[in-house]
């Protein structure tokens, strides 16, 4: 976490930024057409559209980064977006200057000093962007016992064959292979490659749909085995926060807790805030799962936690113990506190540990 620039920083640097982003961004394609005359006549009046969105998307992660006051959360961006990028043919030297132009124009729009903590954040990235890695590993590890079967899995799927692929599964299964393996090792590690690939823009977005899809049916089927364990008398409510629409995380997540005696409700992805108040008001979970895969809906999970906790100050019941996961607080490591959870864990199986732990401090 970084020091604040004179005090600005979370909730204020955050509205500073939203509230001018439509400016910032046109501002940066104006810059940006006018030092390349070219631009326009090449892509006229579309080009100008796209290079707004993007400006606008490197925007929602400069106000990541300012609410959470991480700026590790922009240097990640500015990382994965120099793989992308230079998979689609673009050089780093123009990231380096679509980012610069976002720089000044964060200096030149916002006051002070709201407009110098903004850009500082840009900046830094500026600088560590010569040095960030060019591409990314596979999360499969040669050498893994289960190596081979999630490599095969992930071929099978990528061949458009689900029906080989749940057999595989299921085989793996019967002979042995306990579900909770088939989803650290297996399935997990198989959807960070698959995010890989298409970040290598080795893969198309219906086929990295199709393969998640086709994840999701097979563990169903393996639902008979994950709901046989005996009950624990403890409740989870799981989600994906507001706006995230990847939901097999937290779905993976719950399904442990279902494996280990917990009664958990899922509820999926992009949950308004509201819908999941109201069912941990119905349901009164020990436990709520929030889960955040894009770092710029950090902010939406800490307006739900902050919405919990106030209702239940309201009301007669205690909040329940709040878990976050996700992308960006694996990226920042103290971002679980910044955000008002109770803890945050890298993977399903520690949650499941986190949260009893937690359960039993609150009734011990």
């Amino acid at each position: 976490m970084r020091e604040p620039v004179e005090g600005i920083a979370g909730r204020p640097l955050w509205d500073a930024i939203e509230s001018n982003a439509s400016r910032i961004a046109a501002r940066v394609t104006d810059r940006q057409f006018a030092d390349d005359p070219a631009l326009h006549a090449r892509w006229g009046d579309r080009g100008r559209v796209k290079c707004t969105e993007d400006a606008l998307r490197h925007l929602s992660y400069v106000s990541a980064a300012a609410m959470s006051g991480s700026d590790a959360l922009f240097d990640a961006y500015v990382g994965w977006a120099r793989i992308l990028l230079g998979r689609l043919g673009l050089t780093e030297q123009h990231l380096a200057q679509n980012l610069s132009y976002l720089r000044d124009a964060l200096l030149e729009t916002l006051p002070e000093p709201s407009g110098r903590a903004a850009a500082a954040i840009v900046e830094r990235g500026l600088v560590l962007l010569p040095s960030l890695p060019s591409t990314t590993p596979s999360d499969i590890e040669t050498g893994d016992p289960f190596a081979e079967l999630a490599t095969t899995y992930l071929n099978t799927l990528i061949a458009g064959d689900r029906q080989a692929a749940s057999a595989l599964i299921l085989d793996a299964v019967n002979a042995g292979t306990s579900v909770r393996d088939i989803y650290l090792y297996v399935f997990q590690r198989s959807q960070h490659e698959i995010g890989r690939r298409w970040q290598l823009n080795e893969m198309t977005v219906a086929e990295e749909h199709f393969c998640t899809a086709a994840t999701q049916l097979i563990m169903s089927q393996l639902y008979p085995r994950i709901f046989a364990t005996a009950r624990r008398n403890r409740k989870l409510v799981a989600a994906c926060v507001g706006g995230d629409l990847h939901e097999i995380g937290v779905r993976m997540v719950a399904d442990f807790f279902e494996m280990d005696g917990w009664d958990t409700y899922y509820l999926g992805a992009n949950m308004p805030t509201a819908a999941i108040v109201d069912t941990v008001a119905e349901r009164r979970p020990d436990v709520l799962a929030i889960s955040a895969t894009m770092t710029f809906h950090v902010k939406a999970v800490r307006d739900l936690i902050d919405t919990v906790h106030a209702a239940a100050a309201t009301s007669s019941q205690p909040a329940p113990r709040i878990l976050v996961g996700g992308y960006p607080f694996s990226i920042e490591p103290g971002l679980w506190r910044t955000v008002g959870a109770d803890g945050c864990a890298g993977d399903a199986d520690e949650a499941v540990r986190l949260a009893n732990r937690l359960v039993d401090q609150q009734y011990a």
